[in-house]
């Protein structure tokens, strides 16, 4: 089970864009995903089209992490019942571990090592998924770390302008110290440049200079700005599932992403480029 924390620094660059883009590849591929909702916002969950009855939230559930059962309160993701018959007739699985504002009580500074271990605890108790995503939220506080003590891979998400370069080379930095202290085995699935514009002297520009810093952790696809992005979400679809050629390019965009992603190697200690 490949577990992938999706991460930002700074908000507003699109993380739970791209954490429902590869849940919605994930699904195409028929390949049983988890989508663990650690941001407060909990905007993954409405995303996915999230219809609970009964079950806990991820947040209540950290709070008694070794006595709670996540996998008794997984919640299947609204996009199943409205997917293809080809997805519907594969081992398609698409569940989610509801996010909510309660677990915004974990993303302090000064979280120990046990707390970080809260959510390591409750993904130990589940098996029968290939991919696990962790939507975080846009901060290296408490739930970033425990989603990193968590996961075998991060995936950094960023637009080609300055100030999210400039927070993507400092969540670099926290990551390699992060590594060196907690989790040795971790490894980087590398930097996905969101929001593209093609036409942007400034995004282009911006590309070039992540590829001098970055080198191969940027990653290719880049993924371009998706006008009706905020139209697919609203209805709770998944981008795989929504007609017209722009969608449909752009969930090419995401299959590549997700191949990329999962076979992605360990970050190497080259440092970030000058």
């Amino acid at each position: 089970m490949q577990v992938v924390s999706i991460s930002s620094l700074k908000g507003g660059v699109g993380k739970t864009s791209v954490t429902l883009g590869l849940a919605s590849a994930a699904l195409a591929a028929g390949a049983p995903t988890l989508v663990v909702d650690l941001d407060p916002h909990a905007d993954a969950t409405t995303g996915l089209g999230v219809r609970p009855s009964g079950q806990t939230d991820v947040g209540r559930l950290l709070r008694n992490a070794r006595r709670e059962d996540l996998g008794a309160n997984i919640v299947p993701a609204g996009w199943v019942a409205t997917a293809s018959p080809q997805v519907a007739r594969s081992t398609a699985l698409l569940d989610v571990a509801m996010g909510s504002a309660y677990s915004g009580i974990y993303d302090r500074p000064d979280l120990g090592r046990r707390d970080q271990r809260r959510l390591s605890t409750l993904l130990s108790k589940v098996t029968g998924y290939s991919l696990v995503l962790i939507d975080c939220p846009p901060s290296l506080n408490g739930l970033t770390r425990m989603a990193w003590t968590a996961s075998n891979k991060v995936l950094l998400v960023a637009e080609p302008a300055l100030f999210s370069v400039a927070g993507t080379e400092r969540t670099m930095r926290a990551l390699e110290l992060f590594r060196r202290e907690y989790a040795p085995e971790l490894q980087t699935a590398g930097i996905v440049a969101n929001k593209v514009r093609a036409t942007s002297n400034e995004h282009a520009y911006r590309l070039a200079e992540m590829k001098q810093m970055f080198g191969d952790l940027l990653l290719q696809p880049t993924i371009p700005d998706q006008v009706n992005w905020q139209q697919i979400q609203g209805a709770a679809h998944a981008l795989h599932q929504w007609p017209g050629e722009s969608a449909h390019q752009a969930a090419g965009y995401f299959d590549e992403l997700l191949r990329s992603v999962l076979d992605s190697g360990r970050l190497r200690s080259r440092g970030i480029r000058r």
